[in-house]
């Protein structure tokens, strides 16, 4: 998922800032930020997201009477810091008279001189403050308030300087050994240490704090810290039980839909996030997060209603504009998004992410002069020493290199040149694992050169009738291979260009089997099942130039042998991918096959009651006791799936690796990852050779036959060549898309189409890469292809490879906006 992941931990450090930043008031609790609230309770500064937990607020030990202040938002209403000597010390008297103040004591006069510190404080005076208390515990050193109110000045003159957060810290360790009972101290103690990083001992502190005097302000403020530990089930937890105590708590709600969202329940999310709606009607961080739990469920016009309902709320809203931005550029509508990136950068400039995607943007459209200077700003943003990269910062390089190759071949025939051989390898194998850029005695791509202009738009009524016929069938072909399952939005852009890959193949694969010649990478030959493929990846590689997809085997021979991991996380901790959820049993089953086996050679004495254990094994976390019963599993395992040979029966290939580690629920890892080293690779390299010499042979016999079995013979061989380039996974990117491609161009060369559309919840990769071979893949694949009789009119749709020869036309055509009724 998660992609979008990245804008949820903004968002929880902005809650938590919310929650820090605004009062959450008690008789004696948060000190440091009470004149925020006092003066919005007044009439002054802006409505707080904790409005409405007003209810369970006892009147606060300090109530500013500002009897000038005027009416909510008008220029009368001045800050604390305008009061005189004279209002000071009279507000500290109605503080004294109504013991509004932490830990009074029973003098009068004393009590006086305490609440002038905490009006100083009120009136950010903050080392007066300081001073104030300092002289008072100068005659009485165990004055309990006066060295909570210390300690509080210390906080709030800024816990970013350490000297103040260790002061502060120190005070408030003094006041709890003086007064251990007192739930507000321990609170306030872990606002002090939450924003040093020390979670653990905060979460210590509010526990401690629950224990004495439990409150939804308190199991609320918990739940956000485990929430920025990702702890999202005790986050859950403490949210319910505030939610319990006090219903009426949007923020609350909200937080309670996101530890849904970060664990891949997504509907779950959905129901909070309307719920916090209900309480709060202008909350905009819920219609945000709407719009993301929307968006990964793949329900694009339900997101962007969302986001769009933020936006009305607060046009200026940088948040939902760039997550508005980013799923309208992965949605395939590139020009809409640049538009939101646009507006996002007037508003901040120095925003890397919106800097990124409006060149990513302008890239993708051919705009290439705009797209590398934008570029070129997210370049000049080097991180501080000792801060982290940015994942744009990391990725930015290689965008600004592979956009200056894209600009120098724009108008070169696409058939000319090859990528994988052209950009150097150190830059390849960098680029797909996302490494930093840092390749010895790398050579910079020309730069722009001022004679090949920028892309221009392109009207579809600009296209002769039987182009716009095959813009039209492209558009209705990639839909086809889209997936209908959470965490997958569907990509016009990427579609499109994947249905003229599918119309590509048909007629480059009717040439070859007429015994006809194609011309690729310069060079004009018979196709091989490569070329093939790299028909697909040509049209994925320009639908989105963020992506690096890449041929593995082409990657330099020292990464070749380490091998070259394709990972995927199943379950992380709390965190579910949602994408694969349908092939869980169908892995747990075949993890508890692979136990039984193991158990049977290493522990046969244990194996009944292994086998008695699995009987029970339900979940994927149930295996976690399992592991403990021998002591090579006790940390955890890996089993790996074979895939038979068809060339040479009897023989198996390493599949894919499967892992389970972890010492309990909610802090295991379960994944699969394929390994792509040289020998995996010429092991199927050498069934998908044999299994496409077989291909070109029932075309050309089928090129002269009109018998229906040869294409049903053909079907069946695609099928299994594809199940092969599944279970590779050669691409660094965009492995299933091409196969699906080819699949389908296959299919409508042997004069067959699909009618039928791959099941909800199902994918065509992991259907491949879990089948016992592909014999089984076929049998369900050929089920949802549901295959009839191509239309004759094919035949008549112009040549893609000579109609879209160049970068130039290729963009252009993706560019294009097709009419409603295409």
């Amino acid at each position: 998922m998660a992609p979008a992941g990245r804008g949820f931990v903004v968002l929880a450090v902005a809650l938590l800032s919310v929650w820090t930043d605004k009062v959450i008031c008690n008789t004696y609790i948060s000190t440091v930020n009470l004149m925020d609230s006092d003066l919005q309770g007044q009439g002054c500064g802006s409505n707080s997201e904790w409005d409405e937990y007003t209810a369970e607020c006892e009147p606060t030990f300090l109530n500013l009477v500002e009897t000038d202040c005027q009416p909510r938002g008008s220029h009368g209403c001045d800050s604390v810091l305008s009061l005189n000597s004279e209002k000071i010390l009279s507000q500290a008297k109605i503080l004294a008279e109504q013991k509004k103040l932490p830990f009074p004591v029973e003098d009068m006069n004393t009590n006086e001189d305490l609440a002038i510190g905490y009006v100083l404080i009120g009136s950010s005076l903050y080392d007066e403050a300081i001073k104030h208390f300092s002289s008072l515990l100068q005659e009485d050193p165990e004055l309990v308030s006066a060295i909570y109110g210390r300690g509080i000045a210390y906080g709030k003159k800024g816990v970013q300087d350490i000297k103040n957060a260790e002061l502060a810290l120190f005070e408030l360790s003094r006041v709890i050994s003086l007064e251990p009972n007192q739930p507000e101290v321990y609170e306030q103690r872990a606002e002090i240490l939450s924003p040093l990083g020390r979670i653990n001992e905060a979460i210590n502190d509010l526990s401690k704090a629950i224990h004495l005097r439990p409150s939804a302000r308190l199991f609320r403020h918990r739940g956000t810290l485990y929430f920025i530990s990702e702890d999202y089930v005790a986050a859950h937890d403490d949210f319910q039980q505030s939610l319990e105590l006090n219903k009426k708590q949007p923020v609350a709600m909200l937080y309670k839909g996101l530890t849904f969202f970060h664990r891949g329940l997504l509907k779950e999310a959905v129901v909070e996030f309307k719920e916090a709606l209900k309480h709060k009607t202008d909350f905009i961080d819920a219609y945000k997060s709407l719009g993301q739990a929307y968006r990964e469920l793949g329900d694009f016009e339900a997101a962007m209603d969302s986001f769009q309902k933020a936006l009305l709320l607060n046009q200026n809203h940088i948040q939902s504009l760039q997550l508005r931005g980013m799923m309208l550029y992965h949605h395939g509508n590139v020009q809409e998004a640049l538009k939101d990136f646009k507006r996002c950068l007037q508003l901040e400039t120095y925003n890397e992410v919106c800097q990124y995607m409006k060149g990513l943007s302008h890239v993708t459209m051919g705009h290439f002069y705009e797209g590398i200077k934008a570029q070129t700003k997210v370049m000049l943003n080097d991180p501080l020493p000792g801060q982290k990269a940015s994942p744009e910062y990391l990725k930015v390089k290689y965008l600004r290199e592979y956009s200056r190759y894209l600009h120098a071949h724009l108008d070169t025939p696409v058939a000319e040149y090859s990528i994988d051989h052209d950009l150097p390898g150190s830059f390849k194998d960098h680029w797909a694992k996302n490494l930093p850029f840092l390749i010895e005695d790398y050579e910079e791509q020309p730069g722009l050169q001022p004679h090949i202009k920028d892309v221009l738009p392109q009207n579809f009524e600009s296209y002769k009738s039987e182009v716009q016929d095959a813009l039209c069938l492209a558009n209705k072909l990639g839909k086809l291979m889209q997936y209908n399952t959470p965490g997958i939005l569907p990509n016009e852009r990427i579609l499109r260009a994947m249905g003229f890959a599918t119309l590509e193949v048909m007629q480059s694969l009717q040439r070859t089997w007429m015994n006809s010649k194609i011309r690729l990478n310069g060079k004009t030959r018979l196709m091989q099942w490569k070329d093939m493929f790299d028909i697909a990846v040509k049209w994925r590689r320009i639908a989105d130039p963020d992506q690096p997809v890449l041929w593995l085997d082409q990657m330099p021979a020292r990464s070749l042998s380490r091998g070259f991991n394709n990972h995927i996380n199943l379950i992380r901790g709390q965190v579910i991918n949602m994408r694969y959820l349908a092939y869980f049993d169908r892995i747990l089953n075949f993890i508890k096959e692979r136990i039984l086996v193991f158990h049977g050679t290493n522990n046969p004495k244990g194996l009944p009651e292994v086998r008695e254990a699995l009987e029970k094994v339900k979940k994927v976390e149930d295996l976690l006791p399992i592991m403990k019963m021998n002591s090579k599993t006790r940390d955890g395992f890996t089993v790996n799936t074979k895939v038979p040979s068809l060339k040479d029966p009897g023989k198996e290939y390493d599949g894919f690796t499967v892992t389970v580690t972890g010492d309990r629920v909610g802090n295991m890892l379960f994944s699969v990852e394929t390994q792509t080293t040289e020998e995996r690779t010429q092991h199927y390299h050498s069934e998908i050779d044999t299994l496409y010499k077989d291909l070109t042979v029932k075309g050309k016999a089928l090129m002269l036959s009109t018998e229906l079995g040869d294409a049903d013979t053909i079907c069946n061989l695609i099928l299994s060549l594809v199940y092969y380039f599944y279970n590779l996974m050669p691409l660094s990117r965009g492995s299933s898309v091409v196969a699906s491609s080819v699949l389908l161009g296959t299919i409508m060369a042997s004069g067959k189409e699909v009618a039928g559309r791959i099941p909800k919840g199902k994918l065509v990769d992991f259907e491949a890469m879990t089948a016992p071979g592909p014999e089984t893949f076929g049998k369900t694949a050929k089920h949802w292809l549901n295959l009839k009789s191509a239309e004759a009119s094919y035949k008549d749709l112009p040549a893609v490879s000579e109609t879209f020869p160049t970068l130039r036309t290729m963009i252009e055509v993706l560019n294009t906006e097709s009419p409603s009724h295409c």
